[in-house]
């Protein structure tokens, strides 16, 4: 499979969160840096930085600000230094619960404090020198195994996750991170959660969270017995191996889960490459043939089609659309309209793409009618997190509302019907919107949502009443914005 942006290792940004629960924050204002905040927000994302001298110690640089965090001998701390020296290498101890110790490797004093008073002079481990890896990425994602270079996801006959797999193809690939109790789970696209013996249970319990770790930037999971996940055997099962220290077949990179998603025409039938090159709406169900990767571009907002068969849905003569693309043109990006419950494609050369009587698919059209219009699924979100300019959406304790400024996130099930997706929380109540474009959580019956695919990783959601879901300064998530941008895109 060609590269082109498809297969893209995210960034691993974490927050630190001390025995008070705070987060350490970078501030602008003199480079200070305390463990004042009760959330995960900019100032308190990080990333960690292999040393440059090839040692075991790390680097930790603030998100925020693109600087280092240091330690001097007398214990001060800062996050002033724009390229790291000697005062900024640190060694990570993971402690037996899962949190980390910061040791200044140069100075030997461990990191830790509370509020304002943080400092890198402590020559033993207390509480005040735990910290809680939380991370800032959003959680869905692959699990790409770095030894088998092959791709983890749900198999049903065998009931277990196996990484044998040599592309992310279907639902089945989806992989979903759950922050409890200061560790990680590995969610399936079902729902169900990863044991360290490799069977998967519908309820979290102690051997379904593992501490992460970090080795090169690649993901290693330790579980409660100190033994790490690992693919075993010739299917490469996901559990926990005999290894209590991660090498090569420990590792995993986390990659970003593209939506995949099918298409239906006006004649009711699935569009497809089962049949040849050519892209046409011919099949009466959904397979691998009828799933298209769609990767929307950062710059143009255009989306491009990839196929399981290994090519980009590309504009050829007289207007023929075919799969056949290895590379991301100019004649491979097609515009989104969004049409309520349908969505319309314009290719390259400024027509619409159509449907012709024998199925087949070509940027013919000058205007938008019924052969023209396109049901679009999303198929590989089952299940969805989603996160929005102040933080993750999450059910508000004892109410009905849902907030969007969260740390943690909750974990929601979607269904769809014509064109639109019912959207069900904790306790199986739907989402619906009430007065004055409050959203609520405890619906009996579904309501619909419509989602427009605004930018890459980026979607909005619009309610019955035609406007679209934000956050905001309240806090709350409401029905009341007009145009889809800012406070009304969410990561997903």
């Amino acid at each position: 499979m060609p590269t082109n942006g498809l297969h893209q290792v995210l960034k691993i940004q974490f927050g630190l969160v001390n025995d008070t629960d705070r987060y350490l924050t970078a501030e602008s204002f003199g480079f200070k840096v305390n463990a004042s905040a009760p959330s995960l927000k900019r100032k308190q994302m990080w990333l960690l930085e292999p040393d440059p001298g090839q040692g075991t110690a790390v680097l930790f640089r603030s998100s925020h600000l693109g600087r280092y965090l240091s330690a001097e001998e007398d214990g001060r701390v800062a996050c002033e230094a724009e390229r790291p020296g000697r005062d900024c290498r640190f060694l990570v101890l993971p402690q037996p619960d899962g949190r980390w110790v910061l040791q200044s490797e140069p100075h030997g004093r461990f990191f830790g404090g509370t509020e304002d008073q943080l400092s890198c002079f402590a020559t033993a481990i207390t509480p005040a020198e735990l910290w809680t890896v939380h991370l800032a990425i959003h959680p869905q994602a692959h699990l790409l195994s770095v030894s088998r270079r092959r791709y983890a996801h749900l198999c049903p006959q065998e009931d277990e996750i196996a990484a044998d797999s040599n592309t992310p193809w279907g639902v089945d690939a989806l992989v979903t991170l759950i922050f409890q109790n200061r560790q990680y789970c590995l969610k399936s696209c079902d729902s169900r959660y990863l044991r360290s013996d490799g069977r998967l249970v519908w309820e979290p319990e102690a051997r379904t969270r593992y501490t992460l770790e970090f080795k090169a930037g690649k993901l290693a999971f330790k579980d409660c017995d100190g033994r790490y996940l690992a693919p075993v055997g010739p299917t490469g099962t996901l559990r926990a191996g005999r290894n209590t220290r991660p090498g090569k077949d420990e590792l995993f990179d986390l990659e970003e889960s593209h939506p995949q998603v099918v298409l239906v025409a006006a004649n009711h039938r699935y569009v497809s490459v089962r049949q040849g090159i050519n892209v046409s709406a011919n099949q009466d169900e959904e397979l691998d043939h009828e799933t298209f990767l769609m990767q929307i571009d950062r710059e143009t907002t255009k989306c491009t089609f990839y196929s399981s068969t290994g090519g980009y849905w590309t504009l050829v003569t007289h207007g023929g659309i075919q799969a056949t693309a290895t590379q991301v043109s100019e004649n491979t990006m097609f515009e989104m309209e969004w049409r309520g419950r349908r969505v319309a494609l314009k290719a390259s050369n400024g027509r619409y793409v159509c449907m012709k009587k024998n199925g087949q698919l070509a940027a013919i059209s000058d205007f938008v009618g019924e052969d023209e219009e396109f049901i679009l699924k999303l198929i590989n979100r089952p299940i969805l997190v989603l996160r929005g300019l102040d933080g993750f959406v999450c059910h508000r304790r004892g109410s009905n509302q849902l907030d969007t400024n969260r740390s943690v996130y909750d974990v929601f099930h979607l269904s769809f019907s014509d064109g639109a997706y019912q959207i069900r929380g904790r306790g199986g109540g739907f989402w619906h919107t009430g007065s004055h474009g409050s959203v609520c959580s405890d619906g009996e019956r579904a309501e619909d949502f419509l989602f427009e695919f605004r930018e890459r990783g980026r979607l909005a959601i619009r309610a019955r009443s035609g406007k679209y879901l934000r956050g905001g300064a309240s806090g709350l998530l409401r029905a009341d914005a007009d145009a889809p941008a800012g406070f009304a895109l969410w990561e997903y």
